[in-house]
């Protein structure tokens, strides 16, 4: 709902100290009181963010789901985790109204009915469910305009040759190769950088914003190119990433997008203040 585990984390807490406050043995259906308040709060909570806007959206990437390679889930499992926290589709939840994204999510992925949800949104049944449908058109005409791109689901094969086209994109980049950089890049590729509000001197990742095309990606991969980071293979939301780490400390984690051998996006989250507020595994040499 909120894409962000600090936000998320305080409108659970929020809706816990509510049922504190409450009569639970009067509530006749748990499960729907708390998924109304949960809603509400997470409601309050994009409005105000919409309200207190100051950088532009390009700049702020949702939270990434990052998890070692050797405890990532199994195919099945990897899918349902990229199609529900992908990043494409919280970028997609970005653009919608707070009630429209509300109201997509709860019916749409958690199967609420839409009688439960017009209380929560402060609308009829059918103007909800018009919500939803909104939500849904915007989210399908996201997914039609990325379907060029969609591949199988991917094998132990095609992680392996994946994750060698990155290796090749940091190689190039700290070799300072700009010519090996084009060679994995995709012509159309597009990076997506969040910093957070205080970027660090790490040189790891990107400035912050958007940037399109192989040679603007390669001239941005060379000149923050670090020799002293150190990449540690993750799972980034389902699809190849790094977290690197500079004096062991986390720097960025980046998500690699490839297909048919090339770097198709790259999205990247940098800088102390960005990080800290990740839930990053334990990571080794």
């Amino acid at each position: 709902m909120l894409g962000s585990f600090t936000e998320a984390d305080d409108a659970v807490q929020e809706a816990w100290l509510r049922l504190a406050r409450s009569d639970a043995d009067s509530i006749d259906n748990l499960r729907g009181w708390l998924t109304t308040v949960v809603g509400r709060v997470c409601l309050n909570a994009l409005r105000s963010r919409a309200a207190r806007r100051e950088e532009p959206v390009d700049d702020r990437l949702p939270d990434p789901v990052v998890t070692r390679p050797d405890e990532a889930p199994g195919p099945e499992q990897e899918a349902v985790l990229a199609d529900s926290v992908g990043l494409a589709l919280l970028l997609v939840l970005d653009t919608l109204t707070p009630p429209e994204r509300l109201a997509f999510v709860l019916h749409d992925l958690f199967g609420v009915a839409f009688d439960e949800i017009a209380p929560m949104v402060g609308r009829s049944v059918d103007a909800s469910r018009q919500l939803a449908s909104r939500a849904r058109r915007r989210v399908r005409g996201a997914a039609a305009a990325g379907a060029a791109d969609a591949t199988e689901p991917v094998t132990g094969v095609d992680r392996a040759r994946q994750r060698a086209v990155v290796e090749a994109f940091f190689a190039a980049a700290r070799g300072g190769d700009f010519e090996g950089l084009l060679a994995v890049l995709d012509p159309d590729v597009v990076l997506r950088a969040d910093i957070g509000t205080l970027a660090t001197p790490a040189g790891v990742a990107a400035a912050a914003g958007v940037r399109r095309g192989a040679h603007q990606v390669a001239r941005n991969a060379l000149m923050f190119a670090n020799p002293a980071s150190v990449l540690h293979p993750a799972l980034v939301n389902g699809t190849t990433g790094v977290v690197v780490t500079v004096d062991g400390r986390p720097a960025a984690v980046m998500a690699f997008t490839v297909t048919g051998g090339r770097i198709t996006e790259i999205d990247a989250w940098s800088g102390q203040d960005r990080l800290r507020h990740l839930d990053l595994p334990v990571l080794g040499d």
